[in-house]
């Protein structure tokens, strides 16, 4: 199990996995390759999750760090925003999704659902090696299209920077704020807030406060 400093770890009010608490999404990524066994079997970790119809409409395109054309085209994929953090990851990765199921070509509606719990699995097995993910939507569509020749039927949806975090301190003006962002509060709704019954706002007696 990773070692993660105890202001990252997440302040859960139930015994989950571990994995969970620890889970975060860093801003700082220590400037390193991640190994391939552990980029596998982050995949491997995201191809069993459940989908409808088992159709797993999910996609991967990678670039590993020491690959730095590829590694650059990618980085190209993303928005400003996102360039200068998340060009220090080891690995970049684009999500795509297929629109229709492979057995009979209809529309797949909960194909964002399904690439959802994939990336969800990634991200906890990262975690259990000692990595982490952030996830970005901010990535140029129509630019990564192109890049990669994405075929008709299939849609680019985010963009995933894999690494080791950076817990050292913070020196430049860039890193502070970088490392601001990552230690702000982590806050989520209350399970009341989420979790109904009976109609729509009136909160399940399971988690009523």
């Amino acid at each position: 199990m990773s070692s993660v400093k105890q202001q990252y770890v997440n302040a859960s009010e139930a015994d989950v996995l571990e994995s969970i608490k620890q889970r975060w999404s860093p801003y700082r990524f220590e400037s390193r390759p991640v190994e391939d066994g552990k980029i596998v079997c982050c995949l491997e970790a995201a191809r069993w999750a459940a989908s409808s119809f088992n159709d797993q409409p999910w996609s991967w395109i990678v670039a590993r760090r020491q690959e730095s054309e590829a590694f650059d085209a990618m980085v190209g994929c993303l928005l400003e925003s996102n360039r200068a953090w998340a060009s220090r990851a080891g690995v970049l990765m684009i999500s795509v999704t297929r629109n229709t199921f492979r057995q009979n070509g209809k529309p797949n509606r909960v194909a964002l659902h399904d690439l959802g719990q994939a990336a969800a699995h990634m991200a906890l097995q990262a975690t259990q090696l000692g990595l982490q993910i952030h996830q970005m939507a901010g990535i140029n569509l129509s630019a990564t299209k192109l890049q990669y020749d994405i075929p008709d039927g299939h849609q680019a949806q985010t963009a995933i920077a894999i690494g080791y975090p950076d817990f050292s301190k913070p020196e430049s003006d860039f890193d502070r704020q970088m490392h601001n962002r990552e230690t702000a509060p982590r806050t989520r709704l209350g399970l009341s807030e989420q979790v109904f019954s009976e109609k729509w706002g009136v909160s399940s007696g399971l988690v009523e406060a």
